[in-house]
């Protein structure tokens, strides 16, 4: 259950909530979890508009993205790292209507430690996450 962080100017994404889903879905889709409610009610994404002014590279552009994806520990092979950087720096550029921006596009993987993962007021572990999500599955095909 990936939280992505994306910050980039103000003004940068005509529909931000939407692009907030759309990279939201786009990780869970690589991840390949469950289409269970546990996965689809708390893999969320955050776009932070900042003023221009509060980024820069050396040459002083402001025109840049940073993603931030939080998964917990091992959740990603390297397939699934290199699927999410490419995917997300499109939807970004397709986002913000320039396609040059990709390739100024950061994306950052992070994983979180065991038990540096919370959910439901709970410090999971990922055998903890792993338990959970079979015994919602087992609930939903119960009901």
């Amino acid at each position: 259950m990936p939280m992505i962080d994306i910050y980039a100017p103000a003004g940068t994404f005509a529909d931000p909530h939407g692009l907030a889903t759309e990279a939201a879905a786009t990780v869970m889709r690589v991840e390949a979890v469950p289409e269970i409610p546990m996965f689809r009610e708390n893999t969320a994404a955050f776009v932070h508009e900042l003023p221009a002014v509060a980024i820069s590279d050396v040459t002083g552009s402001s025109a840049h993205v940073r993603v931030q994806v939080l998964t917990n520990a091992g959740a990603l092979d390297r397939d699934k790292q290199l699927a999410i950087v490419e995917q997300l720096s499109a939807l970004v550029a397709k986002s913000a209507g320039d396609p040059t921006l990709a390739t100024r596009t950061w994306v950052l993987l992070t994983e979180a430690v065991p038990g540096g993962w919370g959910l439901w007021g709970h410090a999971h572990t990922n055998d903890e996450l792993v338990a959970a999500a079979r015994a919602e599955i087992a609930r939903l095909r119960g009901a």
